[in-house]
């Protein structure tokens, strides 16, 4: 009998093998210092039995093998409890930013029709005011049950104990889960996994950044910390709100990376940034990996000047639809930043084994067979495909998004594998390494040819008194008017930065094409990592005031 393909299988084996190492440690009491006590803990054997008897309270109550079930609680043990019980019982959780527009997150649940919400008091209640998930006929709240009917996650949990391990015979095809994207450029999309991507990923993981059991996480996106215990980690949940990386408090961060002996992190840039310009030393941490956005150099260059001799600084390239697609590691990101801020790009590294990266002509229509792409050669910029086993083959209820996003492919062995459309711009250098130059929806379509956000930007960030810079288009498709949007540094002198910006310009291939300079006060960016700058949003913005300038 073939075993389960799903990512809880290893669960019990580590729950035999490590029962009382500690699989979860979550923020607790607040002590007299300010600083979370991280008194609620899981140990693997704990997470393996209250998932099982979580598991079997959800199928006897209506929740078993693929129902869709939205699940809105806060990083928690309950959290971790209720995720690994969906995995156990062959549900399929739905995940969505919180903090997402009410009416982008009110689509997103209605896109993908769930038949069950678990959630807490908070969530329930807007539930219920809101209109959300109108569809789902099982409830159950994390906490106390109020007026909204259903039940509560620790009946569940009585009504399931006892019942023994549990584990659906979930297939590799079959649906485990649907993620939505950040929406960073435009309304989320449910990114259908399958239990294979899952376990593709922690395969991948393991090999890419040699992850042993035994190491101890500190996970600022708590969905990244799902793949701790199927990796034999512990997970230290920070005391920060996940969807703020940018306001995170790096005391708090500090204090339980020196309490728990961290060895591993993982953050977005902003929360880089966080713990670059708080300067204190990171004694014991091996390994930080930062996702979600390029790592400004100057962040890659603190940070690895506070990690002890031979940590390593990892920024994986990839996206909700497929991750991780490439890798490279601090010492080779500093290196190549000359070129960076010569226009090249930023280098993103090597494509991670297993996966199958091709670049092809840039277009924006659908591509619905692999047969007739045009690929590209090393150096031309285009667009970044990818085949392998995390690479997503759908969007929930998106049936044009699938098309824009996916290519079939015929392989050789008469069988045919999805490939997907990342939606950036790159290219391979003479040594193999890939690089990235933008979103392909960002670049901007001038008269005299395409320029592209992260080969434009990179020039200008070098500017003293410069934080960053976000370069859009104003106008038709073809005839775009390029236009910089810049914001200054805290205390910055304004007197004189638009004509070093204008002779910067003019000094660079890529850049010289761009004649109009904005200062903007704080760029919008996305939910997820407070990293993406909404270039959509400033593009309206800049229209507006050229129009009120002219």
């Amino acid at each position: 009998m073939t075993p389960p393909c799903n990512i809880a299988a290893t669960l019990p084996e580590l729950a035999r093998a490590r029962p009382d190492q500690i699989a979860i440690r979550c923020p607790g009491r607040t002590g007299a210092d300010g600083m979370a006590r991280y008194d609620v803990t899981l140990s693997y054997a704990e997470l393996d039995a209250r998932s099982d008897a979580i598991a079997a309270g959800l199928a006897a109550y209506g929740i078993g093998r693929g129902t869709r079930t939205v699940v809105m609680v806060r990083p928690s043990r309950e959290f971790f409890l209720l995720m690994f019980a969906l995995f156990k019982a062959g549900a399929v959780p739905v995940l969505v930013d919180p903090g997402i527009d009410r009416r982008a997150l009110r689509q997103c649940l209605d896109e993908a029709e769930p038949q069950a919400f678990i959630g807490i008091a908070l969530a329930q209640v807007a539930r219920r005011l809101l209109g959300w998930a109108r569809g789902a006929q099982r409830i159950v709240t994390v906490g106390r049950r109020w007026a909204w009917g259903g039940t509560t996650l620790a009946r569940i949990e009585r009504d399931g104990a006892g019942a023994g391990p549990q584990l659906a015979a979930t297939a590799p095809d079959e649906m485990a889960a649907i993620l939505f994207t950040s929406g960073s450029t435009g309304v989320p999309k449910g990114v259908v996994y399958r239990h294979r991507h899952f376990v593709g990923q922690i395969e991948l993981l393991r090999s890419a950044f040699d992850m042993q059991p035994g190491g101890v996480d500190l996970p600022t996106f708590p969905p990244f910390a799902l793949f701790d215990p199927a990796l034999g980690l512990t997970s230290v949940i920070p005391d920060m709100d996940p969807t703020r990386p940018a306001q995170a408090d790096p005391r708090k961060l500090q204090d339980a990376i020196a309490r728990f002996g961290v060895t591993q992190l993982f953050g977005s840039p902003a929360l880089m940034r966080v713990l670059a310009e708080h300067g204190q030393p990171l004694p014991g941490v091996r390994r930080v990996t930062s996702a979600g956005a390029p790592v400004p150099p100057d962040v890659v260059a603190r940070m690895r000047e506070l990690l002890p001799e031979g940590a390593q600084f990892w920024t994986p390239y990839g996206a909700t639809e497929c991750l991780p697609v490439a890798v490279i590691e601090g010492g080779e990101l500093q290196a190549t930043r000359a070129a960076t801020e010569r226009g090249a790009g930023t280098c993103v590294g090597r494509v991670v084994d297993g996966n199958t990266v091709r670049i092809i002509a840039i277009d924006d229509a659908a591509i619905e067979d692999w047969r007739g792409v045009c690929e590209l050669a090393a150096g031309e910029v285009g667009e970044i495909t990818v085949a392998g086993p995390t690479a997503t083959d759908t969007y929930y209820n998106r049936d044009a998004a699938t098309r824009q996003a996916k290519i079939r492919e015929a392989l050789a062995d008469g069988d045919e594998r999805v490939v997907h459309r990342m939606g950036d711009v790159g290219y391979f250098d003479a040594q193999g390494r890939l690089w990235f130059c933008g979103r392909k929806t960002q670049r901007v379509e001038t008269a005299s040819g395409a320029l592209y956000t992260e080969q434009a930007e990179p020039v200008f960030n070098t500017i003293a008194g410069i934080r960053r810079t976000a370069l859009v288009g104003v106008g038709a498709k073809g005839a775009q008017l390029p236009v910089l949007c810049y914001e200054l540094l805290p205390g910055a002198e304004a007197a004189g930065v638009e004509a070093r910006l204008r002779d910067v310009a003019s000094a660079h291939p890529h850049t010289a094409g761009i004649a109009h300079f904005l200062r903007h006060a704080a760029f919008p960016v996305d939910i997820r990592h407070n990293a993406k700058i909404g270039r959509e949003k400033l593009a309206a913005w800049a229209a507006v005031q050229l129009e009120r300038n002219t």
